[in-house]
């Protein structure tokens, strides 16, 4: 026995050694995410009044796709595609409120149902949670529903610091909360005691992820940090980078959230560098959905040229930065490549080894080549991305052809959009035979849905 012990002993170390380097060899993934950031909100995407200039670097230095399509036209569906990998025709949550089902709550003064994640759905957290990574939400779920039941820690997270649709109070006032979870437990923010705006969101979300960053930092680790910049209303109250324009003050603060969360965004890159996790840590930046309507989009030129805003399927409401960044690993490159939300669950298993923990209908494709040294094996032309919100509108895109309609009953119109990027013409008229093709390609996505009575 006392001879065994050491070699006992020394097949740990051996074993463990081997973990450590596996482990090291996997590379933690930062994925942030803005709200209602529009096409154009960034000057890396040629805005020419805001200053983005951390995320412009991550931009420069890393993939910056030119044809990123968002889940959908709004929050929570859109978020549900990206975690689950599933379009919105096959999705649990395919818009903001449901027509049955879900639960019934209060958006102010009015009574609505909204849909929540089931437990049957796969998250990114559970299949990387089950290939060893330590998951983390910060900030921003809005998959809860009205159900607390359904909470980001109910949905593969180990982690969470930030607010619930089902605890109305965990964000009140927006930007400026005197309430947020740690975990299951809601916590007083004391600084913002009494309405002070002592702490922004933005800083708090910032803390919390620099925070777990360094617990965290001797494994591997998923961190999906869910800003809320800069959704409205526009609450924020240093705006010294835009003071000295003639905008108007929402303007100036649309303008400073996006800003502000630059900032912070390079207070976290930072903290990577400092730690030494910079060069095996994958950044993905990306926004959920086109700018709203609220927004100063003439002013500031959020959309750029594309039609539409936040809620409609027109590319203004569908179309979003998505910036990928990794030193020595991901290349400097701009991609015109067709990549949406459904991607994302598929190619972070992929690039984390965490295939086997994947379910297995996806609507996304792995397009993890396209990150490392311009590999092209991914054909994201030819194939359909598909969107709906239940009875009101829908949309597919395939090939140089995108058909939409954004209003109930109305028909498909169509764009060429590989010559008309904007959709300014519709050639449903002269081209009937695509249409007729569209439509049934469409008809063939969608799947019913409970929630959403035919």
């Amino acid at each position: 026995m006392n001879h065994r012990l050491p070699l006992f002993a020394a097949g740990l170390l051996a074993a463990s050694s081997i973990q450590a380097q596996h482990d090291a060899q996997r590379p933690n993934i930062l994925f942030i995410l803005a709200d209602d950031l529009g096409y154009a909100d960034l000057s890396c995407y040629g805005n020419e009044y805001i200053r983005t200039p951390y995320i412009d670097s991550l931009a420069a230095t890393g993939v910056r796709f030119t044809h990123c399509y968002a889940g959908s036209a709004v929050s929570s569906p859109s978020r549900c595609t990206l975690m689950t990998g599933k379009h919105t025709g096959h999705s649990t949550i395919r818009d903001n409120f449901v027509m049955a089902g879900g639960i019934e709550g209060k958006k102010g003064d009015q009574t609505i149902r909204r849909m929540h994640l089931q437990e049957s759905d796969t998250t990114i957290a559970d299949v990387l949670r089950a290939a060893g990574y330590r998951t983390c939400l910060v900030n921003k779920w809005h998959l809860d529903g009205f159900n607390p039941e359904a909470t980001p820690l109910n949905r593969g997270f180990d982690e969470f610091y930030g607010w619930l649709i089902s605890t109305a109070h965990s964000n009140d006032p927006y930007y400026y909360p005197y309430y947020r979870f740690h975990g299951r437990e809601l916590v007083n923010i004391t600084e913002n005691a009494d309405g002070r705006h002592a702490i922004h969101n933005t800083d708090l979300s910032t803390d919390d992820a620099i925070a777990f960053i360094r617990r965290n930092q001797h494994q591997p680790f998923f961190l999906y940090l869910a800003y809320d910049a800069p959704h409205e209303p526009y609450n924020i109250d240093d705006t010294h980078w835009y003071g000295h324009t003639p905008w108007e003050v929402n303007t100036q603060r649309y303008a400073s959230l996006i800003t502000h969360m630059d900032e912070a965004i390079g207070r976290v890159v930072a903290e990577l560098d400092t730690l030494g996790l910079r060069d095996n840590t994958l950044i993905i930046f990306a926004s959920d959905n086109g700018a709203a309507r609220q927004a100063p989009r003439e002013t500031l030129r959020c959309v750029g040229d594309l039609r539409g805003m936040k809620g409609q399927m027109y590319d203004g409401g569908l179309r979003v930065p998505f910036i990928v960044n990794m030193p020595g690993r991901v290349a400097a490159a701009t991609l015109n490549d067709r990549i949406y939300f459904p991607d994302v669950l598929p190619t972070l298993a992929s690039i984390a080894g965490a295939e086997e923990h994947l379910p297995s209908a996806l609507d996304g494709v792995d397009i993890s080549s396209l990150f490392y040294e311009g590999y092209k094996d991914v054909d994201t032309y030819s194939r359909m991305l598909y969107w709906e919100f239940p009875g009101k509108q829908r949309a597919a895109i395939r090939g140089e052809w995108k058909a939409v309609s954004v209003k109930r009953g109305a028909p498909l119109e169509l764009y060429r959009i590989s010559t008309d990027p904007n959709e300014t013409t519709d050639l449903s008229s002269l081209y009937p035979e695509v249409v007729a093709e569209m439509d049934s390609l469409m008809r063939c996505a969608h799947r019913p849905s409970p929630n959403f009575p035919e």
